[in-house]
C-alpha cells in the first residue's frame, strides 16, 4: 500500500514532465526548449525526493521482490530524462546519467537502482517521441532537425542491433524501433524529394 502511494506521485509528477517537453511539439514550442528543460529538471527535484520515500518503503535486498510495483513508472522517467537530455544536447543520455538525474544508483550491488532492461526500455520510448518529433519539425518549418533526429535514430538501431535481447517486453519494444526508423527515414526522403533537405543543409551550418 505504502510503495503504491509513492508510485502514484511518481506517475502524477512523470506526467507533468510529460505535458511540459511535449510542448516542443507545438508550432513555436522549439524556441523556448531550454526554458521547458530548466522548469522539467526542477520536476525532476520533486522525482528525487520521491525516489528517496520510496526506499524507505521496503528492505534493500528485495528490490526485485517489488520491481513490478515501479517498473513501468522508471521507465517513464528514464524516457523523460532521455527526451529532456535530447532536447538540450542532441545526445543519448547514459544509464550512469539517468541514474544522476533520479537520484539512485547505476549499480545494482548499492541498492536501489536502475535496472539496465528498464534504462534501455526508457531509451525505446525515447526513439517513438523523436519519430513524432521529426514530422512535427516539418510542419514547424524546422528541416534540418529530422535529419539529425535521424542520424540519432540511426545510431541507436545500430547499438540495439548488438544486443541479444532476452525480455519479451523489451524485444517488442525493440520491435517498435524499425517502425520509427522507418518513419524518419519517410520524412528525410520527403524533404530530399520537395529540395528542402539542401536548404536544411545550408541552415544546419549555422545552427544547432
Amino acid at each position: 500500500q505504502e510503495i503504491r502511494k509513492v508510485v502514484q506521485a511518481l506517475e502524477q509528477t512523470a506526467r507533468e514532465i510529460l505535458t511540459l517537453l511535449q510542448g516542443v511539439h507545438q508550432g513555436a514550442g522549439f524556441q523556448d526548449i531550454p526554458k521547458k528543460c530548466q522548469k522539467a529538471r526542477e520536476h525532476f527535484g520533486t522525482v528525487r525526493t520521491q525516489l528517496e520515500s520510496l526506499k524507505t518503503k521496503f528492505p534493500a535486498d528485495q528490490y526485485y521482490r517489488f520491481h513490478e510495483h515501479w517498473r513501468f513508472v522508471l521507465q517513464r522517467l528514464v524516457f523523460l530524462a532521455a527526451f529532456l537530455v535530447y532536447l538540450e544536447s542532441e545526445t543519448l543520455v547514459t544509464r550512469e546519467a539517468v541514474a544522476e538525474i533520479l537520484g539512485i544508483e547505476a549499480d545494482r550491488e548499492r541498492g536501489f537502482h536502475l535496472d539496465i532492461e528498464d534504462y534501455l526500455s526508457g531509451v525505446l520510448i525515447l526513439a517513438s517521441e523523436l519519430a513524432r518529433l521529426a514530422v512535427n519539425s516539418v510542419t514547424a518549418g524546422d528541416y534540418s532537425r529530422p535529419l539529425r533526429i535521424s542520424t540519432f535514430i540511426n545510431e541507436l538501431d545500430s547499438g540495439f542491433r548488438l544486443l541479444n535481447l532476452k525480455n519479451d517486453s523489451l524485444r517488442k519494444r525493440y520491435d517498435g524501433l524499425k517502425y520509427d526508423v522507418k518513419k524518419i527515414e519517410e520524412v528525410v526522403y520527403d524533404l530530399s524529394i520537395r529540395g528542402l533537405n539542401k536548404e536544411a543543409a545550408v541552415g544546419a551550418g549555422g545552427e544547432k
